[in-house]
Parts: C-alpha cells; structure tokens; sequence
C-alpha cells in the first residue's frame, strides 16, 4: 500500500468513527437542554416524533436521503445533527491522518468535547460542567504523554484561565450591576489551558475576542441590534478559538 492510500484509509477510517460520534452529539445537543435522556430512547423526528428508521440513522447521508426532511411531516431536519456529524467527522479525520494513534484518541476527544461545547453556548448560553470538568481533567493527566506543555504550564495554564476569567467576572458584575461573563467561560478557559499551557491563552483570548468581534459586525450589517448588553457567546468563540491559536503560538516558539 502506498504512503497516500494509507494516508486516505487513516483518514477516511477516522471521518467514519466521528460521524457515529458526531451523531450522537447531535442527540445529546438536542435533547440535553430540553431534560430528555442522551442515552435513553430511540432517535426520532423532532417534528412529528416519528422513530427513524435504519437508512435514517446513517450520519450525514441519512439526512442527503432524506433531502434534509422528515419523509413523514417533511420538518426540516436541524442543521445541528449534519454540523456535529460533520465536525465529529473531520476531527477525527484529520486527528488520524496528522497523529499517532495513541495521541490522535486523546485529540478526538478533547475535539468533540470542544464542539460539543460551542454548539451548546451558541444555541443555548450554556457550558456545562459535565463537560468542562472532563476536559480540564484529561488535559491535565493523559496530556503528559502527548502534549508539548510540561505539566507545570499546564497547572498555571488551568489556574490561570480560570481565575482571570473569574475576577474578570465578579469585577465586571461589580462595576455594572450586570452578568459579563458567565463562570461557564471562566472554567472552559481553565480547561483550555489545561492543555496548551499558559503561554498559549492571550492568544486564546485575542482570537476568541476578535471572533466575537467579527460576529457582532456580521449581526449589525445583517440588521440587527447589538449593543452592550446583547449576549455573545463567548464561550463558542474560545473553542474556535483553540486551534488556530495554539498553531500560531507553537508556530512562534510558546
């Protein structure tokens, strides 16, 4: 087998294990929020509540069968379920094809909990604990093995994040009478620098910043009110922010 044949079955082997995971994010996105059990019950059309059937099921070419509705009431299938099953797909993908195995399981995870995570401030301001936790935690135990932070930066790198955000926080509530940041955005930067170290987080904190930037622009010229007291979700915006901004800073010697 040639270098690019194998290449492509790594990557191709990875997209498939991450649709089936990026599906059942997309169940746990959906129902999690709305008190529904994750792993309880079958899949069914969130219109008319009809039980999918075994083509359905299939991630992402399900839905292109399905052109995208239900067969039943014709809903229109939520685009959540194709952005988590795509995203799981190219996580794993490109974790597969850029890593060894060992590492590349560890990337996977710390990916889809990441999406999992922007998806659920996006659509709902929430960043839970149940997934916050995990992550801080197997950046600060599994990650000796495979990150390139020691595991001194990354303590300062969790303690950091953390506690700036927090003070931050409080300080704002303080000042004006009002939430700024939730602890939500304060304990995802905790376990953010849980994995880069904490040379990695004003980069962090720039792109996520200029991300949230670029948002409100995007909802101004599009009509709508934004002013100080609109809700972003910052949250979303630091787990974007991850990747292109440990790039830069390995890239630049941190």
């Amino acid at each position: 087998m040639t270098v690019f044949a194998s290449d492509l079955a790594r990557f191709l082997l990875g997209c498939g294990l991450g649709a089936i995971v990026g599906s059942f994010l997309g169940a746990l996105v959906m129902r999690w929020p709305r008190g529904e059990s994750v792993v309880r019950g079958r899949s069914k059309c969130d219109g008319c509540g009809r039980t999918l059937g075994p083509l359905e099921l299939i991630p992402i070419f399900g839905a292109l069968l399905a052109r995208g509705r239900c067969r039943s009431c014709g809903e229109l299938i939520d685009p959540v379920h194709g952005l988590m099953e795509i995203g799981g797909a190219l996580i794993a993908g490109f974790s597969l094809l850029l890593l060894p195995v060992p590492a590349a399981a560890l990337f996977m995870v710390a990916g889809w909990l990441l999406l999992a995570l922007a998806v659920l401030d996006a659509r709902h301001m929430w960043l839970p604990d149940a997934l916050t936790l995990p992550l801080a935690a197997l950046g600060l135990t599994l990650g000796d093995w495979v990150l390139p932070a020691p595991f001194g930066d990354r303590m300062i790198g969790a303690a950091i994040g953390y506690g700036g955000l927090f003070l931050l926080a409080i300080g704002y509530r303080r000042l004006r009478g009002r939430e700024g940041l939730g602890l939500g955005d304060a304990k995802l930067l905790g376990a953010i620098g849980a994995w880069t170290g904490w040379q990695i987080l004003p980069l962090v904190l720039l792109v996520a910043s200029l991300a949230g930037l670029l948002w409100a622009l995007a909802l101004r010229l599009t009509g709508k009110a934004v002013d100080g007291k609109t809700p972003l979700p910052f949250g979303a915006f630091l787990c974007l922010a991850v990747v292109p901004a440990t790039w830069l800073g390995w890239s630049m010697g941190f």
